[in-house]
C-alpha cells in the first residue's frame, strides 16, 4: 500500500506534527483488534487531511467509507464552527468503536455516522459539501464520483484514495477489477472538464479534484 520505501516513509512520519493522543489509541486499537487495519489512513495521511481540512475551512464534509473513524477525525478538525461531517459505511460492526472515539475526540455533535449502501444513501442528502473523501469500494468509485458531484459547491473538492494502488495502476499485468476500477477513476477526473485535478503520491495515492466555479 505504501508507494515510497519504509525508511522514507518513517522519515516522513518523523518530521511531521504527532498526531493528538485519541488518534494514536485508535490506531493501535484498529491494529489489535480489527481485520485489514493498513485501510487505516495512518498518521502521514491523517495529517495531511487535518491539514487541507483546515485551509479549505469547510461547512459540510461527506465521507464514503468510515472504517474505524480516523479519516473522519481528521477532516472534522478543519470544520467550521458549527458545521457537520456525515460519513457513511456499508458494515455497522465497527459503529460502536467509531462513536467511542469521536466521543472521545468531542466530535459526538459534528460527526454524523450513517450505514448502508452509499449509492442508496447520497441521493437522499442535501449537500451541498464543500468537501468530499472518497475511501470505500473500489468498484463504485466512479459512482461515487457522479452522484456526489452535483452536490460539491463550486470550488469545492473531491478527495479520492488509494488511487494508485499500490502501483499497481502502472503495471500492465494487473488486470483485476479492482485495479482496472482504479484506472477508469483516474482517467474519469482527468478527462472532466469540470474540475481541476491533481494526483499525489501520499500513502496509496491521493486524488484531488476541485469543482470548478
Amino acid at each position: 500500500m505504501y508507494i515510497l520505501p519504509e525508511p522514507l516513509e518513517q522519515y516522513i512520519d518523523a518530521h511531521s506534527s504527532p498526531m493528538n493522543e485519541v488518534l494514536n489509541e485508535l490506531e493501535r486499537e484498529t491494529k489489535l483488534k480489527v481485520l485489514q487495519p493498513r485501510m487505516l489512513s495512518g498518521p502521514v495521511q491523517g495529517r495531511f487531511l487535518s491539514m487541507f481540512s483546515k485551509l479549505v475551512q469547510p461547512k459540510s464534509i461527506l465521507e464514503i467509507g468510515t472504517y474505524t473513524g480516523y479519516s473522519a477525525i481528521c477532516l472534522s478538525e478543519g470544520l467550521q464552527p458549527g458545521g457537520m461531517l456525515t460519513t457513511i459505511d456499508v458494515n455497522d460492526e465497527l459503529r460502536s468503536m467509531v462513536e467511542s472515539y469521536v466521543g472521545k475526540a468531542g466530535l459526538q455533535e459534528s460527526i454524523t455516522l450513517l450505514n448502508g449502501d452509499a449509492t442508496q444513501l447520497i441521493p437522499t442528502l442535501p449537500g451541498p459539501f464543500d468537501l468530499v473523501f472518497i475511501d470505500a469500494d473500489k468498484k463504485n468509485y466512479c459512482n461515487y464520483y457522479e452522484l456526489v458531484f452535483d452536490k460539491v459547491s463550486p470550488g469545492g473538492l473531491i478527495i479520492a484514495d488509494n488511487v494508485l494502488w499500490s502501483g499497481k495502476v502502472v503495471d500492465t499485468d494487473a488486470v483485476d477489477k479492482d485495479t482496472e476500477a482504479i484506472r477508469e477513476y483516474n482517467r474519469m477526473v482527468q478527462e472532466d472538464s469540470r474540475v481541476t485535478n491533481v494526483v499525489l503520491s501520499v500513502r496509496d495515492g491521493l486524488s484531488i479534484a476541485r469543482k470548478n466555479g
